[in-house]
């Protein structure tokens, strides 16, 4: 990052941003733009990053949970 001076994200960008961030898989698809657009103001693209890596750590629990849990429900049978 640059020495360049950056103004503050609006409380109307961030609404429009959450409103945006509501509609599903509009917001993967915009956080995926949001992370990687060099052009993105850098709050709005850290937001995006720690976004996408906490759903990926939820997914990534959720699809061990699904493989786990189908052999400590038959280990109570």
């Amino acid at each position: 990052m640059d020495s360049t001076e950056y103004k503050p994200i609006s409380v109307r960008d961030w609404i429009i941003t959450l409103i945006i961030l509501a509609v599903p898989f509009v917001n993967v698809i915009m956080l995926i733009v949001w992370a990687v657009n060099e052009s993105t103001h850098p709050s709005k693209r850290s937001y995006a990053k720690a976004t996408l890596i906490l759903c990926g750590i939820a997914v990534g629990i959720g699809f061990l949970a699904a493989l786990i849990m189908p052999l400590y429900v038959h280990s109570l049978k």
